[in-house]
């Protein structure tokens, strides 16, 4: 498994940055030229590889327009088409449970999912109809990175301990130098990624170098429940990332005022500029408009968040030999009647980052990680099946009388799920609540048990008309 690692120029002088910053944004045009090209049907969609895409360019002579070196152009072209592809793939997941949803005929799926893995949906009217519906066409907004092959650079060690990685500029033999902030030289491809005035050198490891790829993992199975205040709650109960959900909340009603005072402040800016006084509004668009000083500390937030939900996931897996957890990658549509301010709180929610550091922290440590169909899990009582009654942390059921913490009973019944032979993992919601409703309604009408006990045969000697049942 490979992680990427990031490496931070530290003292770069002005005219390095903008030579850097001259090469990104016409390899920028490389990447616009790619999607303009290729990222629909009749390009990567229908098997064109980058090798292709590069011979085509050669003998046309479409690179020459660019104005950057043959290894430069080339490089990013790889980089673009596979993003292509990446974006491709994302569609064909969605096709995939589409074709699990249309038919049931075992023969009929498999054709159409051979069909699909082999770039032949364009044939098929279902596969082409759904691939326009979920494959948008993609553009590039890309025109800051540089894409750096692993035999075009250097990296070496100055005589106060300091080290310099040398790259290729826009001409033929010539190399800025970058001072890097670390002593671990990077290696393999280089991504160079300029923000803010310096410059982020990307670049992937094996990931059984680290540190974290040597803990061993637990021996029990353990099924886990996402959520908002805390990253993780577990089926033993257990609550890990409980500072996620303060971070997260704070972090968006700082955005919130943020961007109410700026929206003012150009508001201002825009009166003043249609009055004829544009000193005034440069000057506000100039020192109050920034986002410099916003993207800092939205980068500083993300790696807070990203500290806290791994070390939770690491205290899962410690424990863990296989991890359930549920599968939020689908979108459940409905209306949301929990208010401004908690939906506005519920966007920022980084359950993606929590599938990543699931993912991430499996593979290292060995552990296995099992998705399940995430419908009415937090709503369906892990005792009888039957839906309960939400509100807020706590969940009634109606059928055992008991009042369960609900993010505990949703990780026992995603547990439970993962050995439910009836609910896969891309059953359809309407039919999970079909099958909990079934499972419920046999429970309660099961026939009735006698009680052989002295009491209940005294009641039934007082009352012989009244029937008794245990459900």
């Amino acid at each position: 498994m490979k992680v990427t690692r990031i490496a931070y120029s530290s003292g770069l002088n002005a005219g390095k940055y903008a030579a850097l910053r001259e090469q990104a944004r016409r390899l920028g045009r490389v990447r616009t030229e790619v999607w303009q090209r290729y990222g629909s049907i009749a390009g990567v969609g229908s098997g064109l590889t980058d090798r292709q895409v590069r011979d085509g360019w050669l003998a046309d002579g479409t690179h020459v327009r660019f104005s950057v070196l043959a290894n430069a152009w080339k490089e990013t072209v790889r980089d673009a088409v596979a993003d292509i592809a990446a974006n491709l793939a994302s569609a064909k997941v969605e096709v995939r449970r589409a074709i699990h949803r249309c038919t049931n005929d075992p023969v009929e799926r498999k054709r159409l999912l051979k069909a699909l893995k082999t770039d032949q949906w364009a044939g098929d009217p279902f596969l082409s109809r759904q691939m326009r519906k979920h494959w948008r066409r993609g553009r590039n907004h890309t025109h800051d990175q540089i894409v750096v092959r692993a035999d075009a650079y250097n990296a070496a060690v100055d005589g106060r301990g300091r080290l310099w990685l040398a790259v290729p500029g826009l001409q033929r033999r010539q190399m800025v130098k970058i001072p890097l902030s670390t002593t671990v030289a990077p290696t393999g491809t280089l991504r160079l990624i300029l923000r803010a005035g310096r410059v982020e050198v990307h670049y992937q490891i094996d990931a059984s170098r680290m540190r974290s790829s040597r803990r061993p993992c637990g021996d029990r199975t353990i099924g886990v429940d996402k959520g908002y205040t805390e990253a993780l709650t577990d089926s033993d109960g257990d609550r890990h990332g409980c500072g996620l959900g303060e971070l997260l909340t704070a972090q968006s009603d700082r955005s919130k005022e943020r961007n109410r005072r700026r929206a003012k402040l150009r508001s201002i800016a825009n009166t003043a500029a249609l009055r004829g006084d544009h000193a005034k509004a440069r000057r506000i668009t100039v020192n109050n408009l920034g986002t410099v000083k916003r993207d800092r500390q939205a980068a500083r937030h993300r790696a807070r968040v990203r500290t806290e939900v791994f070390s939770a996931v690491h205290r899962v897996v410690d424990k863990a030999a296989a991890v359930v957890a549920e599968d939020l990658t689908r979108r459940f549509p409905g209306r949301n009647p929990l208010g401004k301010n908690i939906n506005r709180r519920l966007a920022a929610w980084t359950k993606g980052v929590t599938a990543e550091a699931l993912v991430n922290v499996s593979e290292r440590r060995g552990s296995a990680l099992v998705h399940v169909n995430a419908a009415y899990t937090s709503q369906a009582c892990h005792r009888c099946g039957r839906l309960g009654r939400r509100s807020g942390d706590r969940l009634h059921c109606t059928s055992c009388g008991v009042v369960w913490q609900a993010d505990v009973n949703a990780a026992i019944n995603i547990l439970q799920r993962a050995g439910d032979p009836d609910i896969a993992l891309h059953t359809p919601h309407q039919t999970v609540k079909q099958i909990l409703q079934d499972r419920a309604d046999r429970h309660r009408t099961r026939l009735p048990v006698q009680d052989s006990s002295p009491a209940m045969a005294a009641r039934r000697a007082k009352h012989p008309n009244r029937s008794t049942s245990i459900q």
